[in-house]
């Protein structure tokens, strides 16, 4: 799970020893941080943000590994997974903008952008 990597990262740049040291900065409880490590909770958003800018990772990669870990099928997880190689390997941070800009539109059409990409 990627929001795993982005917690140690969080952990390692403020010299936290525990992860109930991050909960309190995310202002929850250490058992529901527990429960994200394993994967039975995910972030919010605002906390995914608030990590992405306390680390200097990008916004728009946080995100997407965000809705990638919430995938709950297996389908969807591949196409996640699909997703994300594409972008890797057409040069992440450009293509990310642009996922950005499709996610503003409508539902119909950002499941046709995200077929383009496939």
């Amino acid at each position: 799970m990627y929001i795993n990597k982005l917690l140690d990262k969080y952990k390692t740049a403020k010299n936290y020893v525990q992860d109930k040291q991050i909960a309190a900065d995310l202002g929850i409880d250490a058992a529901k941080l527990s429960r994200i490590r394993k994967g039975d909770r995910y972030l919010t958003e605002n906390e995914a943000i608030f990590l992405a800018e306390e680390t200097e990772t990008d916004i728009h990669e946080v995100m997407l590994y965000l809705a990638a870990d919430k995938a709950k099928t297996y389908k969807a997880q591949q196409a996640w997974a699909d997703i994300m190689t594409k972008l890797s390997s057409q040069g992440f941070r450009g293509l990310t903008l642009g996922i950005t800009g499709f996610m503003a539109l409508s539902e119909p059409k950002v499941q046709y952008a995200l077929c383009i990409l496939c």
